[in-house]
């Protein structure tokens, strides 16, 4: 995966490099990059098959996916080191600059061609040795032992199923006569294979139907081994002897033997543990209609398989409440028929609301219990280390939900390590979460008309599908507002980060932060103790891509004199973030400073900041060329002034302000053939919070591609007098959305004020 994520972000920066740099990129320099390019997509077409051409040399594979990541972000960095210095010395862009570049790349070519010779020898090996029979690959195939693991811990969760067993049962027996398909989703880990069990075991289950048939499914889908668990289930209920010739018979003979003794009876198929809709189309047509009610039950992590299956009532299975997690941890560690000590009760409770209803967990967290005193201080000790309990039964626990992370397509992967990024029970904005995918480089567009962000919100929305991430709030028209994590997924998640080396997060109570490994691009500061930012910074290696400042932090400043050399003001200064030249996200979440700081200013490749102060923004922002995406969070009654430059910045998607914002108009330039045109920023899809001073035609004209807009009520008319004139937003013909605020103390602008855009969503 962290290979994959490099190759990735290589591509996009050699893409936005040519497009952005034609002053720099051409003649032979231009030509070297193509070749890198087409390097770098070889690579991501070897990876993106890496699950099947693993199966023929996994250690071997393994290996050269680790020198693929590493030369794919040597790559990146010479790229990018070379065009920030040549930018920051204009007297670079010359001949010369472009032959010092062209000779710099050619070292890195050679290294990256090398690899490429590695990938071509693995490829041509495996296209060789593919030639044998499926049957026999198949063989070099262990089947995972992950399944049955989960079972086993699954079996004895009972605990709040009384109510989805009752509807699962009433679904099996009752209407239609047709044959009927019933889907039980969910996370893994929240007890889908135990309700169905116990849906399978039921009484009344066994007196309505002639046969019971369970099968599971699995990962590693074997189209022969559920064929042949059908008619083991189906031979010992019918008496019908199971052939030992079954194993050499052809897939095609099995499936008409199991249809053949299926067929005039009434049964119900439990499929356990499917994980794609090409898995069911190969198999839903094995098992006939007679039209005698019979039934399929399936159960699956993938709620997009289970409306695949049958998108009417699907059975969707929700984390337990407070009072059933708590019964179900009390019960596992006391027996149900055993009184607890009154004194851990509380302590209980609040370990059972950490375990966040997931049965999976609680069943870890209880079986830890009952190896431990059973002392009010010893269940304190284990409601403070839960997280670290849990990692410490990796094959209990993380390694069943790993298996929904592992399944997934490479291009998903880094979108769901990057919600580690997040401390625990951060409350995700969509709209920040994908910009910063985005900005991270893992979004590319697929040549289908669509957007990065509506690529991004695909991602999102498959991730969640996948019950990988969690919805916690949605909007009034079903949007997703927000999104987190359940915070065991997370701990898996944050294993997973720093074992790829995709992130490294600090996240110890210790008061001093750890040193990471100098392979690590991606860090996020998440203590609970304040640190100075030097401190956290001096451990990261320059070529540092992103920091996530989550962590209070103690700021150097130095003092400076008002103009008539009194008044003493204390500035912050940020000046240990210069020696990250090819930063890409800075995120300061927790300081709030008096200004802005200015060396940020010098970190060119920046494509995201979020930052808090109270000040106006200086107008060498505009420094930022490749910025995307500008977050400030003021104090909501201050008036923040953007300055004219910001017109200039091109690649800005996103503009989010605290507070209120006056927006000035863009500047008519004069072109070479003497014609006036309006400076745009074309690609600016999201502001807020704007003026309603600043709404005017010659603004609106500038941002012509704008989604969203929040709009800041002004009672104050002494800019020109504009403050209660009509808001003219016919021009804005891409806006979806429009919200409007005012101060507390002012009454809400009137509907009549406003001429609406017809694309306006409700």
């Amino acid at each position: 995966m962290a290979a994959y994520t490099a190759v990735i972000s290589l591509l996009q920066t050699l893409e936005q490099l040519q497009q952005r740099n034609p002053k720099i990129i051409h003649g032979q320099t231009a030509v070297t990059l193509e070749s890198l390019h087409a390097t770098a997509e070889y690579f991501r077409n070897f990876l993106e098959q890496g699950r099947k051409i693993r199966r023929f040399d996994p250690e071997k594979i393994k290996s050269l996916e680790e020198k693929i990541r590493v030369v794919a972000n040597d790559v990146e960095d010479l790229v990018e080191l070379k065009i920030c210095r040549i930018i920051k010395d204009l007297s670079w862009i010359s001949g010369l600059a472009r032959i010092i570049l062209h000779r710099n790349l050619m070292s890195i070519v050679v290294k990256i061609e090398t690899t490429k010779k590695e990938v071509m020898e693995i490829v041509s090996d495996f296209s060789t040795s593919s030639t044998r029979d499926a049957d026999d690959v198949d063989q070099i195939l262990e089947l995972s032992t992950s399944n049955s693991m989960l079972q086993n811990l699954e079996d004895d969760i009972v605990q709040g199923l009384d109510e989805d067993l009752e509807i699962i049962v009433k679904r099996l027996i009752g209407p239609p006569s047709d044959l009927d398909i019933v889907t039980i989703s969910g996370m893994g880990g929240i007890g889908k294979t135990t309700l169905a069990r116990k849906a399978h075991d039921h009484l009344a289950i066994r007196y309505h139907f002639d046969i019971r048939v369970w099968v599971t499914i699995s990962q590693e889908f074997r189209h022969r081994n559920v064929l042949l668990d059908a008619l083991y289930c189906i031979s010992k209920q019918t008496n019908i002897v199971f052939e030992r010739d079954y194993y050499k018979t052809s897939v095609d003979e099995l499936a008409d033997l199991v249809q053949k003794r299926l067929k005039g009876r009434r049964y119900l198929i439990v499929i356990d543990d499917i994980w794609s809709k090409d898995v069911w189309d190969s198999i839903q047509g094995i098992f006939p209609d007679s039209k005698c009610r019979s039934r399929i039950l399936l159960t699956t992590r993938e709620t997009e398989v289970a409306m695949y299956a049958n998108p009417t009532s699907p059975h969707e299975m929700n984390l337990l409440d407070l009072e059933s997690s708590w019964k179900l941890l009390r019960d596992k560690v006391f027996g149900p028929k055993h009184d607890h000590p009154f004194e851990v009760e509380t302590i209980g409770k609040r370990i059972a609301g950490k375990c966040q209803g997931l049965p999976l967990t609680i069943s870890v967290i209880a079986g830890h219990l009952t190896k431990t005193a059973m002392t009010l201080e010893s269940w304190k000790d284990v409601a403070q280390t839960l997280s670290e309990i849990v990692a410490t039964h990796p094959n209990k626990c993380l390694g069943v939900l790993g298996l929904s992370y592992h399944h997934l397509p490479n291009q998903l992967k880094p979108c769901f390590l990057s919600m580690g990024g997040f401390p625990e029970d951060f409350q995700v904005d969509v709209w920040r979460l994908i910009q910063l995918w985005i900005a991270e480089g893992f979004i590319r567009t697929s040549g289908n008309g669509k957007s990065m962000e509506e690529v991004a919100e695909d991602y999102l929305n498959d991730l969640i599908s996948r019950n990988l991430v969690m919805v916690w709030r949605k909007r009034f028209n079903g949007e997703i507002k927000v999104c987190g994590m359940h915070d065991i997924m997370r701990e898996f998640c944050l294993i997973e980060a720093e074992m790829t080396k995709f992130m490294h997060a600090v996240r110890t109570y210790n008061l001093h932060p750890t040193v990471p490994n100098k392979n690590h691009r991606r860090f996020s500061f998440q203590t609970q103790f304040s640190h100075s930012v030097d401190n956290c910074c001096a451990l990261l290696p320059s070529v540092t891509r992103s920091i996530y400042l989550f962590s209070l932090l103690t700021v150097p400043s130095v003092t400076r004199y008002n103009i008539l050399g009194i008044f003493p003001i204390r500035d912050v200064t940020f000046e240990v973030f210069s020696r990250f030249n090819l930063l890409r996200v800075l995120t300061i979440f927790h300081e709030k400073l008096h200004s802005f700081p200015l060396v940020i200013t010098e970190l060119i490749h920046l494509r995201y900041l979020e930052i808090r102060f109270n000040d106006d923004i200086p107008s060498s922002i505009s420094d930022l060329q490749n910025l995307q995406t500008i977050i400030v969070h003021a104090q909501r009654d201050n008036v923040i002034t953007l300055p004219w430059s910001i017109w200039m910045m091109k690649n800005l998607r996103l503009i989010h302000l605290g507070g209120p914002s006056y927006l000035p108009r863009p500047r008519r330039e004069r072109s070479i053939l003497n014609k006036h045109h309006v400076t745009t920023m074309s690609n600016l899809k999201v502001l807020s919070v704007l003026c309603s001073t600043s709404c005017t035609n010659e603004v609106f004209s500038g941002i012509p591609n704008l989604k969203r807009l929040i709009v800041h009520h002004t009672t104050s008319s002494s800019i020109e007098g504009r403050a209660n004139r009509l808001i003219d937003m016919s021009n804005l013909t891409k806006l979806e959305a429009l919200k409007c605020v005012s101060h507390a103390a002012s009454p809400l602008m009137s509907i009549k004020r406003f001429v609406f855009p017809t694309s306006l969503r409700v």
